[in-house]
C-alpha cells in the first residue's frame, strides 16, 4: 500500500489531492473523492459570481443545498455541513480551496472566517474538515488565522521563489504547480519535471511537505511524483472527467475526446489559462496575442492595461458551456487531457491509479543492478 507523509498529516488513505477546480462547483466531486480515500477539495470561486455570472452561482447553490438568495457566508456554511454529512460515515477528509488574490480578498476573508466558525460550532467536523487550501495570491498574513484555528494549510505556487515565500509564511504543504496544469497557469512556463524536484530540494523538510501538480493523471505520474521526492500529487483534469464530476457533460466529453496536442494557452480571468484546443479557443489565443501579449512573454498585465473584451469573451464562453453550446464554449484542461480516454467513477479511478503506482514502485528496484 502506498503511503506518504501527506497521508499521515491529514489522515487520507492515498497521497492524492483532488484539485478544487472552478468556475463551476465541484460539490459532488469533492464528496466522491473524499469517500474514495483522497483529499477532496471544494471550490469556492462560484460563490463570488452571484451578480456577474449568476448561472455559475445558481449551479453552486443547488449542489450546496443552499438558496439563491442566501448570502455568501450562509452558502458556505450549508455546503460545509452538506459535505460533512456525506463523508463522515466513510471517514472522508475534505477541505476548501479559497483564492486569496487582491481582487477577491474581501470575499476570501468571509470564506475562511465562515469555515473556522462552522467547524468550531460542530466539533466532530474537525475529524473530516481538516484543510484550507489557498491559491492565486500571497500566502503572507494567513498563518495565524488558518493554522491558529487548527487547520492544515496548503498553498499552491508555480515557482521556487513562491515556494520559499510559502515556507516563510508557515505553509504546511506546498503544491508545486507545473505549467502543464489546466485553467490558471503561471506567467512563466516552468513545467513539472523541472519545478517539482527544484521545489523539493529547496523547501522540503520535517516541517514542510511538497506535492506535485500539473500533468499528474494516473499511476505512472503519481509514482513519478513520489520518486522525485514529493509527498503526493494533485490532479485536476483527471478528476474533472469522472462520472461524479459536477462539470457540464460537454466539458467532460471534451477532455475524454481530446487527442495529441490537445490544449493551448490564452488569457484567463487572472492571467494565463490553459484551454482545450477548439476553433473558439484558437480565436481567443489569437486575440490574446494582440491584446495581452504578456501571456506569451512572461510579462504580467492586469485589468487596468488589457482590452477587457478578452475577459468578456471568456465569460461568454463559460456561459456557453453552461448552456451546452459547443460552438461558443471554451473548456479549460491540463495537458494531461490527451492521456484521458474514459470517464470512470471516482473510486474506481483512485483504485486503478494506486494499483498501477504500487506495481511501478515495486518494480523500480529491478532497474538497479
Amino acid at each position: 500500500m502506498i503511503k506518504s507523509r501527506l497521508c499521515d498529516l491529514i489522515g487520507i488513505k492515498y497521497p492524492i489531492i483532488q484539485a478544487g477546480m472552478g468556475p463551476f462547483s465541484n460539490n459532488n466531486l469533492c464528496v466522491a473523492s473524499a469517500n474514495a480515500g483522497v483529499l477532496g477539495l471544494l471550490s469556492t470561486s462560484g460563490v463570488f459570481n452571484k451578480d456577474d455570472q449568476p448561472w455559475i452561482y445558481k449551479a453552486f447553490v443547488e449542489t450546496a443545498e443552499a438558496n439563491f438568495d442566501d448570502d455568501m457566508a450562509t452558502v458556505m456554511e450549508k455546503v460545509l455541513k452538506r459535505t460533512y454529512r456525506l463523508v463522515k460515515d466513510k471517514g472522508g477528509i475534505f477541505g476548501i480551496n479559497v483564492m486569496v488574490s487582491t481582487e477577491v480578498l474581501k470575499h476570501s476573508h468571509v470564506m475562511i472566517d465562515t469555515a473556522i466558525r462552522v467547524r468550531e460550532e460542530n466539533p466532530d467536523m474537525k475529524k473530516h474538515f481538516k484543510v484550507i487550501f489557498t491559491s492565486a495570491g500571497d500566502p503572507m498574513g494567513w498563518k495565524d488565522k488558518i493554522k491558529g484555528a487548527g487547520f492544515t494549510w496548503i498553498h499552491v505556487v508555480p515557482s521556487v521563489k513562491g515556494a520559499i515565500r510559502c515556507k516563510k509564511a508557515g505553509v504546511d504543504v506546498i503544491v508545486a504547480s507545473g505549467h502543464e496544469g489546466g485553467f490558471h497557469t503561471s506567467w512563466e512556463p516552468v513545467h513539472s519535471m523541472i519545478l517539482l524536484p527544484a521545489v523539493v530540494e529547496t523547501v522540503s523538510d520535517k516541517d514542510t511537505l511538497v506535492v506535485g501538480a500539473g500533468g499528474f493523471c494516473d499511476g505512472k505520474t503519481l509514482a513519478a511524483a513520489l520518486v522525485m521526492g514529493a509527498d503526493g500529487a494533485q490532479m485536476g483534469t483527471r478528476f474533472l472527467a469522472t462520472q461524479e464530476s459536477d462539470f457540464h457533460q460537454i466539458w467532460k466529453e471534451g477532455v475524454v475526446e481530446s487527442d495529441d496536442r490537445a490544449t493551448l494557452v490564452a488569457r484567463g480571468f487572472v492571467g494565463p489559462a490553459r484551454w482545450l484546443k477548439t476553433p473558439r479557443s484558437s480565436e481567443h489565443a489569437k486575440n490574446t496575442l494582440q491584446k495581452s501579449p504578456g501571456v506569451f512573454l512572461g510579462a504580467p498585465d492586469d485589468y487596468s492595461t488589457i482590452d477587457m473584451s478578452l475577459i468578456q469573451y471568456e465569460i461568454e464562453s463559460i456561459k456557453a458551456v453552461f448552456e451546452g453550446n459547443k460552438e461558443k464554449a471554451m473548456m479549460a484542461a491540463g495537458e494531461a487531457a490527451q492521456r484521458i480516454k474514459d470517464m470512470p467513477k471516482v473510486n474506481d479511478l483512485v483504485q486503478q491509479m494506486v494499483k498501477e503506482a504500487e506495481g511501478i514502485l515495486r518494480n523500480a528496484s529491478k532497474l538497479v543492478a
